[in-house]
């Protein structure tokens, strides 16, 4: 499928879970055990998470998972991620690479959501390490799409962009009304899906506004 520009979302999404694979092999076990950007998991499990879900039967191992939980999806979510993240970080590179092709698209939200995932994640891995990302702006471009104007339930809140205008500085983006957010695409594209330790590479009157509604930290 495609998304904009032309952008194949399915080789999209490929590429950048072959580059987590790569990012996870060259950290050192310091790095594998440091905090995230997704509260309560370590940085090899965030990377066991998206390994996780793009199992042929994630779906339904999901549904297993969200009776345990009593209905949680959240709590669902990250007993999954947690038991993923007991793998040796061997395996993990593994999964990856073995499953990157996977084309597992979620009902409602759809092919793009796995991209946009993949790429949030990586960023919950390498900016609390301190190590540069610059993912493909196409594809970032299309992850902003499917945050501001798809359904991307379990990504951003209804209201949370609410009364805000996007500008990716880098990307010749823009989306929305109101009190302006500006910088790189992939940072507003964190941003968006809740990480607020993003939120100082951001300018604009827009940025107390969304720093309100995340509160003290990452959603």
């Amino acid at each position: 499928m495609d998304g904009s520009a032309g952008v194949d979302v399915f080789a999209a999404t490929t590429r950048q879970r072959r580059a987590m694979a790569d990012l996870l092999e060259e950290l050192d076990g310091a790095q594998l055990a440091a905090p995230s950007l997704c509260a309560g998991w370590d940085v090899h499990t965030v990377a066991a998470h998206v390994a996780e879900a793009t199992a042929p039967r994630a779906l339904g191992r999901l549904l297993v998972d969200l009776a345990r939980a009593g209905g949680s999806v959240h709590r669902a979510n990250d007993a999954a991620a947690r038991r993923a993240g007991l793998r040796p970080v061997g395996e993990t590179v593994a999964l990856l690479r073995e499953r990157a092709e996977s084309r597992v698209a979620p009902p409602v939200t759809g092919p793009r959501a796995p991209l946009a995932d993949v790429l949030v994640h990586e960023g919950d891995m390498r900016l609390p390490l301190g190590l540069p990302y610059a993912p493909d702006g196409a594809s970032v471009r299309v992850a902003l799409e499917f945050v501001t104007s798809g359904r991307p339930v379990g990504f951003v809140p209804r209201g949370r962009l609410s009364g805000l205008r996007l500008v990716a500085t880098d990307l010749g983006w823009s989306w929305g009304e109101g009190a302006e957010l500006s910088g790189r695409g992939v940072d507003l594209l964190v941003a968006a899906c809740g990480r607020a330790a993003v939120l100082p590479r951001l300018t604009g009157a827009g940025v107390p506004l969304l720093t309100a509604r995340l509160g003290a930290g990452p959603g």
